[in-house]
């Protein structure tokens, strides 16, 4: 004879699963108690592990967690940043309209570009206004800052990808960098859904006639700002990585006067464009859509990115910069020896 379900577990097996919501919901709050304690409270770890009845380890990791579920967000105010010494000469030396310097890391160009791109994701918001297009470019930075930006609702905004698709290493993809920044703000995101590079020039045209893509093109045209980073011509260009170019390639167009890259398309140190033959094969935005925009925001940091951020800020691409100290020296550094 088949034995009859234990009263404490139905038929269906559903109790496990409760058990383990009932598990989990204790962790949860303690999560919570721990993260208040910690940033409200202004207790130290020990004071907290103490009143818990838990481990100083355990705190330590109860922290750790609710900052991964964006339980809690530190923040800077961008103003102490923006009033900065260097900040200021920035903006006076370029003619921008704002600018954000922070101290460059201790710890390498890996960790400046880290800071460079959270305090960027605290800006970013305050820039914004409702019926904004901003137009996404790709790439790590762009794609570091989307990771590290609030989640707001931003009254009527729309994100528009910049660029055609391209497989890239580590989401850094134009498709990923705008679709996380528009989850983040709550907003409406017109991505452009065609390659960014064809095999050749008719069928480039005869995909821009289509009614979809027609109109994602439209809409990057219409973008009233932007956030992009300039990047290299050296044989670790994002532009590389991506396929776009090949080695031979890059080093052949920095030998002709290739400084920096904006959304895929070269520029010289004037931050006028190389016009090479791939470009009628590109489906992007163009340089001079990228120009005279109500904001520009240019974001970069590290040794190499200087020279390719004066080439963008040079050729009217940015009204906005965000770096870290030693990037912003450099910048002033090469403007004087430019003049």
């Amino acid at each position: 004879m088949r034995p009859s379900p234990s009263k404490s577990r139905p038929a269906d097996g559903r109790s496990g699963a409760r058990g383990q919501v009932a598990r989990a919901r204790p962790q949860e709050d303690a999560i919570v108690e721990v993260t208040w304690c910690y940033y409200q409270d202004g207790m130290n770890q020990n004071e907290i592990a103490e009143r818990l009845g838990i481990s100083r380890a355990t705190v330590v990791n109860y922290l750790a967690e609710a900052r991964k579920r964006d339980y809690v967000r530190i923040s800077l105010d961008t103003d102490v940043f923006r009033n900065q010494d260097l900040a200021r000469r920035l903006v006076d030396q370029f003619g921008l309209r704002d600018a954000v310097v922070i101290p460059s890391s201790p710890d390498g160009a890996e960790k400046s570009l880290e800071r460079v791109t959270r305090v960027v994701a605290d800006w970013l918001p305050g820039l914004l206004e409702p019926g904004d297009r901003l137009g996404v470019a790709w790439g790590e930075t762009v794609y570091r800052v989307a990771e590290a930006a609030p989640r707001v609702t931003m009254e009527n905004l729309t994100i528009v990808q910049l660029v055609g698709s391209r497989p890239a290493a580590l989401g850094f993809a134009a498709e990923t960098c705008s679709a996380t920044l528009a989850r983040r703000y709550g907003a409406h995101c017109v991505n452009l859904h065609v390659p960014l590079v064809l095999s050749n020039k008719d069928l480039v045209e005869r995909l821009r006639q289509e009614p979809v893509i027609e109109a994602q093109l439209q809409a990057v045209a219409n973008c009233n700002k932007t956030i992009f980073a300039c990047g290299t011509c050296g044989e670790d260009s994002h532009v590389v990585h991506t396929g776009l170019l090949d080695r031979a390639d890059i080093e052949s167009c920095a030998e002709k006067g290739a400084i920096g890259v904006i959304c895929g398309r070269l520029i010289d140190h004037k931050g006028q464009g190389l016009n090479r033959d791939i470009e009628d094969r590109m489906i992007a935005v163009t340089l001079d859509q990228m120009r005279n925009k109500d904001m520009g925001l240019l974001v970069g940091s590290g040794p190499d990115r200087a020279e390719p951020m004066l080439a963008a800020i040079r050729g009217g691409y940015a009204t906005h910069v965000a770096t870290c100290s030693s990037t912003a020296a450099d910048l002033l550094k090469l403007a004087t020896e430019y003049a």
